[in-house]
């Protein structure tokens, strides 16, 4: 209901949780949460109340007071009943209106997370297998600060959790790289995996599509004259897959949220942009269905201009395989994959980084657990 102006202009909307005290009531819903301030009390308002204005303007405008001004002593009457009525009362309609838009966007919030979702069980994970190539791992580095996995060590620490990499060929001169080719099957793509040039394919660093052997030593030579020598490039060869949306999956040890997953586009204007959705670990199949669609980019997965939209079912159990993986191993401190092309049909993740550390110490009772985990 809304009762305007107030005299002192009133005072922004609040939002209680269900079951806040408003006086004589209490919030049972928490699509009627929504409180008010009348007058210069600022007494918060009961709920289940309808909008309404009180005292259409004779020009349409905001309702006038008894006097012929705002404040006057007609609007101070109608804020004064509508405070005894523990009614919310707002300047504006405007206010009332946004109010209610908040109130029913924190009831939707509610509900959604009163359905927890599950973790599903996948029944390939081999949880022990991974747990001793991490201790493996970590006990021959014995450093601090943590070491990088191999490139083949990700490779089989994502595959006893499902997630398949495709295998690489090193490629340090042409005819090393053609006969990766032969043995991988054409097409193929050559790229490099200097840390400063991964992934930037903006810059040329990826050359993908080479049908044959001629196209691949062309491609070598642009490479290696344009952006260095192979031993600065350390270029592979790698199987070509089902075009798609390049994605990006990465988690992360947060000191103060624990592990953390993240989703978003690849490339550089998703990271300018810095358009990436985060869910707490562990996450459920709610979790990521929400992580998914809640990137400003997230209509290009869903047949953006008509286009066939990605497999996000695929993408989605990825994510949750993901962060099964980092919380059952908390020593995976960092983990990237990037990019994870989402395909039609299926996805294929064509790179990944792992970091593994000695678990971090945390400073409350410990990681994020589900009542249903």
């Amino acid at each position: 209901r809304v009762v305007g102006p107030a005299p002192d202009g009133g005072a922004p909307a609040r939002v209680r949780d269900p079951g806040f005290p408003t006086g004589r009531r209490t919030c049972r819903r928490a699509d009627r949460a929504a409180t008010g301030a009348v007058g210069n009390s600022g007494a918060p308002a009961g709920p289940g109340r309808a909008p309404r204005v009180v005292g259409p303007a004779p020009d349409g405008g905001a309702p006038a007071g008894g006097d012929g001004g705002p404040g006057g002593a007609k609007d101070r009457r109608e804020a004064a009943r509508a405070e005894r009525a523990r009614i919310p009362a707002y300047p504006a309609a405007e206010r009332a209106v946004r109010a209610l838009a908040v109130a029913v966007e924190y009831g939707r919030w509610r509900r959604e997370a009163a359905e927890i979702g599950r973790v599903p069980a996948y029944e390939d994970i081999d949880e022990a297998a991974a747990g001793a190539l991490v201790e493996r791992v970590l006990g021959r580095a014995a450093k601090p600060h943590g070491v990088a996995l191999t490139d083949a060590e990700c490779r089989a620490l994502l595959g006893h959790y499902g997630i398949h990499v495709p295998a690489t060929r090193p490629a340090p001169g042409a005819d090393e790289a053609a006969e990766a080719a032969r043995e991988l099957g054409y097409p193929v793509a050559l790229k490099t995996t200097a840390p400063h040039l991964r992934h930037r394919a903006d810059l040329g660093g990826v050359r993908l599509g080479l049908g044959d052997e001629a196209q691949l030593r062309a491609a070598y030579r642009e490479l290696t004259g344009a952006l260095g020598g192979p031993a600065e490039l350390r270029p592979v060869v790698q199987s070509m897959v089902p075009r798609g949306v390049d994605t990006v999956v990465r988690a992360a040890i947060d000191p103060a949220a624990g592990a953390v997953l993240s989703f978003g586009l690849a490339g550089a204007p998703s990271e300018l942009l810095g358009d990436l959705g985060h869910r707490l670990v562990p996450a459920t199949d709610r979790d990521v269905a929400g992580l998914i669609r809640s990137i400003r980019a997230a209509p290009l997965l869903f047949g953006w201009r008509g286009a066939d939209p990605a497999d996000t079912g695929a993408l989605a159990e990825l994510l949750l395989r993901v962060s099964r993986l980092v919380d059952d191993h908390p020593e995976i401190v960092a983990l990237s994959l990037e990019p994870v092309v989402v395909a039609t049909r299926g996805l294929s993740v064509l790179d990944a980084q792992v970091r593994l550390a000695p678990p971090p110490a945390l400073d409350d009772l410990g990681p994020r657990r589900l009542p249903t985990y």
